[in-house]
């Protein structure tokens, strides 16, 4: 017979439990805030790919509006061209020919949706363990509490 008693077990239950839960919930705000940084880029991705397809299509010289800083615009003339430079990120900018440019963002667009439709299904699934795991918690502590009241009623 097991040395330990019923009190014992169904404390150490729950404490599994919990830490399990706290985990489930610590992977879902990771995903949580991946999802978000996801979110940011598909529209920054798909803006940039249609200025990119523009300047394609309209190879001639355009004047546009570009930030400089969070309130400071300026105007530039851009001339023709068959290259452009884009940010990829942790300060590196490199210079793709448009064709390139096309490619590289398409890519990075399909990539991006990829990765926010997965993260959506391993969201759902994290809420089902969730809530699996916040039933299962909820049982055993009803059953050790109708199991210590049937014990001090007798």
């Amino acid at each position: 017979m097991s040395s330990t008693t019923p009190e014992k077990n169904a404390a150490a239950v729950l404490k599994d439990f919990d830490e399990q839960l706290q985990k489930y919930k610590y992977m879902e705000l990771n995903l949580l805030q991946r999802k978000k940084r996801l979110r940011a880029q598909v529209p920054d991705i798909e803006k940039t790919l249609e200025i990119v397809k523009h300047m394609l299509k309209k190879n001639e010289e355009f004047q546009t509006h570009y930030m400089l800083s969070d309130q400071v615009h300026a105007l530039a003339t851009v001339p023709p061209t068959d290259k452009v430079f884009l940010w990829l990120g942790a300060n590196v900018m490199l210079e793709y020919t448009i064709d390139e440019a096309i490619a590289l963002l398409t890519k990075n667009l399909n990539t991006a949706t990829v990765n926010a439709d997965q993260l959506e299904d391993d969201l759902g699934y994290l809420s089902n363990q969730i809530t699996t795991m916040e039933v299962n918690m909820a049982r055993v502590y009803n059953w050790d509490f109708k199991r210590r009241k049937a014990a001090a009623d007798k």
